[in-house]
């Protein structure tokens, strides 16, 4: 039996004002490519697949299109929601999906008659059954716990991490009861592979700028020793391709594009997982090409200037880069984004975010030594947290200039609310 784990598409996601569809098409065109020369039986999608609960309709096309390609090469499809995605939106279509091979989990299964259907036999090619699955969606609180009055904050996280511990416990079970009744109508006695899925934090994962942190009511990571004896576990939610506690069957695919600069570094894959005599085998990076080149640049103008040049030279085929440019000169200069800008004129380069180094921590810590907040004003923290972000033109000071407005009108609505609070009393 053989698997590629996947997770967070994003699919419809907007950067910095920038479509990534080019990116999203030319990785499907990929996976295709590996799908079928890698004779690969079944495609799992650990959460995630559109990047808001309302995609935009080329996001849906595009998906739509990839389930079409997909069931041509005879590839069974299981897609769960992650905590990006809509129940709502993935229901739209699951009827008709599950008629092109195409399995959607978007909810957890609360009773005990309709968990079965998070029970998924997954086929080989040859059409016998090569893998059970446990398929786990991102689960919501409401969904395996109801709360207690009287629990403390600690109480409410044990009692969670029982809870999603209990359900993954109670699926386990049932695939192994039903691969009891496989082999009983076959008169055999065949292994078959138990997996599981799982959208969610685990203790200890190495996480980045574009991970939304999330929390399943106050419980923040789940230890990888509450799973159940799963063969392998596919997990989703942190871009970054990983191991769990070391363990080699549980795993992060990541991301098959980089969502945020600080992911530009990584390299993006998806896994190749491999079953063999009804255990896990082996799980393989396939490294997914870069669609898009992406970078974060560092330093005073000086050095700023020599690593655009670097960066244009390094592009080939009429590539454009997208930067990230962090200026390290501590002068204030009215006229940064003017000078970028005649840099990068006539090169392949992008610039989506222009700002101001922060201060070190060494820095912050000095500065601490000298004032404490009790000695700043609201206002005071906000114009120094502006401050670090460059304003540049008409239309950007325009903007800088509501936003304090804003904000100053939001402060002495809340400083009303207090006094008259305090009045009343």
């Amino acid at each position: 039996m053989r698997i590629i784990h996947t997770s967070d598409w994003h699919l419809g996601q907007n950067f910095m004002g920038k479509s990534r569809a080019p990116e999203h098409q030319a990785f499907l065109d990929w996976l295709l490519e590996q799908i079928t020369s890698q004779q690969v039986d079944a495609l799992i999608v650990a959460g995630d697949v559109f990047d808001t609960g309302t995609p935009p309709s080329y996001a849906r096309e595009m998906f739509n299109r990839f389930v079409v390609d997909l069931h041509a090469i005879a590839c069974q499809f299981i897609v769960l929601a992650g905590n990006h995605d809509s129940v709502a939106t993935l229901n739209e279509s699951k009827s008709l999906l599950a008629c092109l091979n195409t399995q959607l989990v978007s909810s957890v299964n609360k009773s005990s008659e309709t968990q079965q259907d998070s029970i998924i036999p997954l086929y080989k090619r040859d059409g016998k059954v090569g893998a059970i699955l446990c398929a786990v969606p991102f689960i919501r609180p409401r969904d395996v716990l109801l709360s207690q009055a009287g629990q403390s904050a600690d109480d409410k996280k044990k009692s969670m991490q029982q809870a999603i511990a209990d359900y993954y416990q109670t699926l386990y079970q049932q695939a192994v009861d039903y691969r009891k009744s496989l082999n009983k109508q076959k008169s055999q006695n065949k292994t078959l592979p138990i997996i599981g899925t799982g959208h969610l934090t685990t203790v200890g994962a190495t996480s980045s700028d574009s991970v939304r942190e999330i929390y399943i009511g106050t419980l923040d990571a789940f230890p990888a020793s509450a799973f159940p004896a799963l063969d392998y576990i596919a997990l989703g939610h942190i871009h970054q391709s990983q191991k769990v506690a070391k363990a080699e069957h549980i795993r992060y695919s990541g991301s098959p594009i980089p969502l945020s600069f600080d992911e530009s570094k990584q390299s993006k894959s998806v896994l190749l997982v491999d079953f063999a005599e009804g255990k896990f085998k082996q799980a393989s990076a396939l490294e997914i090409p870069c669609f898009q080149q992406m970078r974060v640049i560092k330093g005073d103008l000086k050095s700023i200037e020599t690593q655009l040049t670097e960066v244009s030279r390094s592009l080939t085929d009429q590539q454009t880069i997208w930067l990230e440019i962090e200026v390290s000169s501590r002068d204030y200069l009215n006229d940064l984004q003017a000078r970028i800008e005649k840099m990068i004129e006539g090169l392949p380069i992008e610039v989506l975010r222009l700002h101001r180094e922060r201060k070190s921590s060494q820095s912050a810590l000095q500065q601490q030594e000298k004032e404490t907040l009790n000695e700043l004003g609201v206002m005071d923290v906000f114009e120094r947290r502006l401050n670090e972000e460059v304003w540049q033109g008409d239309t950007e000071k325009s903007t800088l200039k509501r936003v304090k407005q804003q904000f100053k009108a939001v402060i002495n609505e809340l400083e009303n609310a207090t006094h008259a609070g305090d009045d009343s009393s």
